[in-house]
């Protein structure tokens, strides 16, 4: 249904929660970065809030529409024109079939998210649509969108003016501002106990520059030097050589894997073992804030509790659903 004119920068599809069960074999459960902003999308078209859309980064894909179809663009603004005129953001709307799609570059934000009425409907691996670059699954024949694809989109039950027409209410989309300082929350663990109290102190109160060599792998952290606890330079020599070095041990979505001096934040298609230490984890509610920050941006981190980040999740919850969407 889909034809790509341009693919715009990686991409993808993706469905949510992704692809689950299998990390131990090697595939993550990939997904949405900002999941956030991709349910919203998809309510708006009325598929359900996890069913296949496009995750865009930086620069959107052109799209020329091969039937009438009811869509919605979520997320970073990338200034969507359908055939030259500007198209709105977080409102379904409906294109006609021969008529063009295109997103630019983000001028706010990193990540946009384009859903279909239908969703999109290529074949799923292990469970899931989402796409596994590195191991080449999911998705587009393992990857992000190519010039010259047909990407399939199911009909929709609503038919083909669909739920055109509506809108998020404004308090309940994601608070993209344009400023290029973030704060992070984050909760302590699982190996908080290897960094000292300095340290500790110093990771709170610095500034950390997000660095261009990361992806939805991982986002690398420029900031000061660590330092660490007896457990860290006193330890058995199964552990390594590097205080940030460990017995190989399950890392959680969201940590902040320590790789020598520099800090990882390990998001949805990172590995789920190695031997380094995670001092602190991001929690699932603050993605959205990762997916929409751009290299060079500065990190301030907050420790909470357990409880809080809890507490976050569950009100994102509750934003994702028909009640955040209003007529036009």
């Amino acid at each position: 249904m889909l034809e790509v004119i341009k693919p715009g920068l990686e991409t993808s599809v993706q469905d949510l929660p992704g692809r689950i069960g299998y990390w131990e074999q090697g595939f993550p459960f990939s997904g949405p970065m900002d999941f956030w902003s991709f349910q919203l999308a998809n309510l708006l078209v009325g598929n359900a809030p996890g069913g296949a859309g496009l995750e865009c980064q930086f620069s959107g894909p052109t799209l020329r529409f091969q039937r009438d179809a009811v869509v919605a663009v979520t997320g970073a603004d990338m200034a969507p024109e359908l055939d030259g005129m500007p198209a709105p953001m977080w409102r379904s709307f409906t294109v006609r079939a021969g008529q063009t799609l295109a997103l630019g570059f983000a001028r706010l934000g990193a990540r946009s998210y384009l859903a279909i009425a239908g969703g999109i409907d290529t074949p799923p691996v292990l469970g899931s649509r989402a796409t596994f670059h590195q191991a080449g699954i999911g998705g587009m024949e393992g990857h992000a969108l190519k010039k010259g694809q047909a990407v399939p989109v199911a009909e929709s039950a609503d038919g083909a003016e669909g739920r055109a027409g509506r809108q998020v209410i404004a308090a309940r989309r994601p608070p993209l501002t344009g400023e290029k300082n973030w704060q992070i929350e984050v909760v302590p663990g699982p190996n908080d106990d290897w960094i000292d109290e300095a340290g500790h102190a110093r990771f709170l109160s610095s500034d950390w520059l997000l660095q261009a060599r990361s992806n939805r792998t991982g986002f690398r952290l420029t900031g000061p030097d660590w330092t660490f606890t007896k457990l860290a330079t006193d330890k058995g020599p199964e552990h390594g050589e590097h205080p940030s070095n460990i017995l190989d041990h399950g890392y959680p979505v969201g940590t902040i894997n320590l790789c020598g001096q520099t800090p990882i934040i390990l998001v949805n298609d990172a590995p789920s073992t190695g031997g380094f230490i995670n001092p602190y984890t991001v929690p699932s509610a603050v993605f959205w804030k990762l997916a929409q920050s751009k290299p060079n941006d500065v990190y301030r981190f907050k420790s909470i509790t357990l409880e809080a980040a809890q507490d976050m999740r569950r009100e994102i919850n509750r934003i994702c659903t028909e009640e955040s969407i209003e007529a036009v």
